[in-house]
């Protein structure tokens, strides 16, 4: 029997929860080669949503290409990752250096493919520009090796769908150059439908605001919570397709203690299930959920300790203050109940934890982004 609920990676599609409104909206925009937003917090699923819809278009007929931008430490990086997975998703590899060779004029492009001859995989290709230096150089490239989805498109006469994960570190490599030279080529490629998705909902929010180039480029998705009801619904359908019939509620458990996140919903279930199955059970109970609860945090005690001592005595009272409280912090109510100063010291004490990523806020509240470390501060500390 294997776990049915994975975390920490993809999610395959059997273990997909929900999304069934969204899954339609993002392919039916691709299909019509729209240049599509993706908005969403960590831990909502976004890149496993984003491979579901690459994956029914590549059903379809289309070819699909998936980079993730934050994964590169320079522009030219980038660019030279860009243009091997565009590569990498022509069939045919003479085929695929000619029409490289068309596009790309300012800088020779050296291309090197590797077969496996160990296993059926299809072995490595790489894309360098190792003439390429300058800025000016740079400028140049980009135009180009932006437009190669386009010409993709043209020399199979195949829809092209192009997902750019984690958009927004795309700002950091050259200022919003990057963001004027890759606008000015997709609103040319009428064939090629994109997804720019991002998880730092701030920083996407600013790149489509009216002084910058993607502003009305497309449609906009912000990915919102499963509904609870739903998710709880799912578990409880996947312990018991697994062989394990859960209790009454366990589902509902899971999710709230969760905190509804996605990936921290699919991590509990995981534990939980391991939990029942090493005891050589077929009934998942609430006993076996805390028991699960208990051993990650056993395991995260020293990530949560070494996180606790680098934060400030105020930031340490604030992060309290949201497990317990998480609403008006700025009050005089809630900072004398808690202990937290005037209201700077809060202020200041809420940027810093929340450019860590160790809170966000969702409307008026602020919540733990981590439900283990938000479980460990309500437990352990004081």
């Amino acid at each position: 029997m294997e776990n049915p609920f994975v975390y920490g990676e993809i999610v395959p599609s059997a273990a997909f929860a929900n999304r069934v409104d969204e899954l339609h909206r993002l392919v039916a925009d691709l299909d019509a080669s729209q240049k599509i937003f993706l908005i969403s917090p960590r831990r909502y699923g976004k890149s496993s949503l984003i491979r579901r819809a690459l994956s029914v278009m590549a059903r379809r007929g289309a070819l699909t290409v998936d980079v993730t931008v934050a994964s590169f430490s320079s522009y030219v990086a980038f660019l030279e990752g860009y243009s091997r997975a565009l590569l990498a998703a022509e069939t045919k590899w003479d085929r695929a250096r000619t029409w490289l060779g068309e596009v790309i004029r300012s800088a020779r492009p050296e291309v090197r493919y590797e077969p496996d001859t160990s296993s059926t995989t299809a072995g490595s290709l790489s894309v360098s520009f190792p003439s390429v230096r300058s800025e000016r150089d740079i400028a140049r490239l980009a135009q180009e090796v932006f437009a190669l989805p386009g010409r993709l498109a043209e020399v199979r006469r195949r829809k092209v769908v192009v997902a750019l994960d984690e958009f927004q570190a795309i700002a950091g490599f050259n200022g919003g150059s990057v963001e004027h030279a890759l606008r000015a080529a997709v609103q040319q490629q009428r064939d090629v439908g994109y997804v720019f998705a991002g998880s730092e909902p701030s920083l996407m929010e600013q790149m489509l605001t009216p002084k910058r180039p993607f502003y009305k480029a497309g449609p906009v998705m912000r990915l919102e919570r499963i509904p609870a009801d739903e998710f709880a619904a799912f578990l409880d359908g996947r312990f018991a397709k697994s062989g394990i019939k859960p209790e009454d509620g366990l589902g509902a458990a899971i999710v709230e203690l969760a905190g509804n996140l996605p990936y921290d919903v699919q991590r509990l279930a995981h534990e939980t299930w391991d939990e029942v199955r090493r005891g050589g059970r077929r009934r998942a109970t609430l006993d076996d959920l805390h028991q699960a609860l208990r051993r990650l945090l056993t395991e995260q005690q020293i990530i949560f300790e070494s996180l606790w001592q680098r934060l400030t005595l105020p930031q340490r009272a604030v992060l309290r203050a949201v497990v317990l409280d998480g609403k008006e912090l700025l009050s005089a109510d809630v900072r004398s109940r808690h202990r937290l100063g005037g209201p700077s010291t809060v202020q200041t004490a809420l940027a810093a934890l929340t450019r860590d990523d160790v809170i966000s806020r969702e409307g008026p509240s602020y919540v733990v982004v981590d439900s283990l470390l938000r479980e460990w501060v309500a437990r352990k500390t004081f």
